[in-house]
């Protein structure tokens, strides 16, 4: 659950590429590795971090579904903040809100996630180091006064939900401006960050859901 819902909101985490037959993570670009690079060691060096971002969520025959959101990360604890649903967690374990069903589901985070799995938004970093994708650098251009690189996600696995995953960075700052999914299903997922406040003072009660934040709510403790 942790990882399509954060597949959904941060990919979410193309140009065609070659039709050659990549199936693995050695295939990939090395130049997109080294801006990959780039982008991991500039946002693991911020003590924190906060984004607010909007997403576009396409689904074939129905309406585009327009949301923002907000993130604030600090180390493996973070807020994230989407629509009607919170997730949270203080690293140890990790609280969902779902405001339409009056609940809050309260899980472990998992100390040995499966290879490739999304557990919080700084395992979003690390992506390209994991054999469930290769990656190429597939256009360059300027946009909004900005020389900006594509980079596109191909998984290696044949039962994938999604067929690629672009992510655009800023080739100057390595800041990253958007990440889009494409579903086999036909649907997309575009979130574009509209801004990024790096090293603000956080408080600690961020990365914990409290029972005063919504006392009508159905707590469910699945921790072990």
């Amino acid at each position: 659950m942790q990882k399509l819902f954060f597949l959904a909101i941060l990919s979410a985490l193309t140009f065609q590429l070659s039709a050659q037959d990549f199936t693995k993570k050695e295939d990939s670009d090395p130049k997109a590795k080294e801006a990959l690079e780039k982008m991991r060691k500039k946002y693991e060096a911020f003590k924190t971090l906060e984004a607010e971002f909007s997403l576009d969520i396409e689904v074939p025959t129905q309406p585009v579904m327009k949301q923002k959101g907000k993130l604030v990360q600090q180390g493996n604890q973070y807020r994230l903040n989407l629509g009607d649903r919170t997730m949270v967690s203080d690293g140890k374990s990790v609280w969902l809100y779902l405001q339409k069903n009056n609940e809050v589901q309260i899980n472990d985070v998992d100390d040995e996630p499966e290879a490739g799995s999304i557990s919080s938004p700084k395992d979003l970093l690390k992506a390209y180091e994991w054999n469930d994708y290769i990656y190429a650098l597939t256009n360059e251009f300027s946009e909004n006064g900005k020389l900006v690189q594509q980079i596109e996600f191909k998984p290696t696995l044949r039962d994938a939900e999604y067929s690629k995953i672009r992510v655009t960075l800023d080739k100057k700052t390595s800041d990253i401006l958007s990440i889009k999914s494409f579903g086999k299903d036909g649907s997309r997922y575009t979130l574009t960050v509209d801004k990024l406040t790096p090293n603000k003072q956080v408080n600690a009660s961020t990365f914990t859901f409290s029972k005063s934040e919504c006392p009508s709510c159905h707590f469910e403790d699945l921790r072990m």
